[in-house]
């Protein structure tokens, strides 16, 4: 029979019911329309979080991250994909002793594109001040996030739970922040070219 553990769960994430919210602005708003996507996330990668210590199989006094060596099969767990659209999604990769998430963002065009990976290199950039992010991120995805049995002891599931979900939540916010402040500084400098051509 084909092992099916390599191929990924897919789950659709139904978020588009709160997309618009009147009576809140903002940051809340783009918050609020995620969390049906970031409630799943969680629920899912709370099922994964459950690690132990598992010492290398091929190296003496050695552990290594399973989900990243993968060599061997039998530790490896069925990834779990869960799709908010087809431009946003998010892939958990489970094993015996690690838990690799990694993310692709919302990207609607060439100038989000542009700032996304700008600000997801300047993190990456940044991993040794953050144990749990990775420095390259999976292909055909923005980042990456490896979580050991370590981490969960020293950190705590909930407290990486947490971490996970607010990051999926403030990043596309933080971008659309920043895709504002570039639209906002583009208006500016065309109205002073025009009026610096004015007779």
């Amino acid at each position: 029979t084909e092992d099916t553990r390599s191929h990924p769960t897919n789950i659709i994430a139904q978020s588009d019911n709160l997309r618009f919210f009147g009576d809140v602005a903002g940051r809340s708003t783009l918050v609020l329309a995620m969390r049906p996507y970031t409630l799943l996330v969680k629920k899912h990668l709370n099922k994964a979080l459950c690690l132990q210590h598992f010492p290398s199989q091929a190296i003496e006094r050695h552990v290594v991250p399973e989900v990243e060596v993968q060599d061997n099969p039998e530790l490896l767990l069925r990834p779990i994909l869960i799709e908010r659209s087809k431009t946003e999604k998010c892939l958990i990769e489970p094993s015996i002793n690690s838990v690799r998430i990694s993310l692709k963002l919302n990207q609607t065009d060439a100038l989000e594109e542009a700032l996304t990976k700008m600000y997801m290199r300047f993190l990456m950039q940044r991993a040794d001040s953050l144990d749990v992010l990775r420095r390259a991120a999976m292909e055909g995805y923005d980042i990456s996030f490896l979580i050991t049995d370590t981490h969960v002891l020293e950190l705590g599931r909930p407290q990486l739970l947490d971490f996970i979900c607010g990051f999926i939540e403030e990043v596309d916010t933080e971008v659309s922040q920043l895709k504002l402040s570039v639209n906002a500084r583009g208006r500016a400098v065309a109205v002073e070219f025009l009026r610096s051509l004015a007779f």
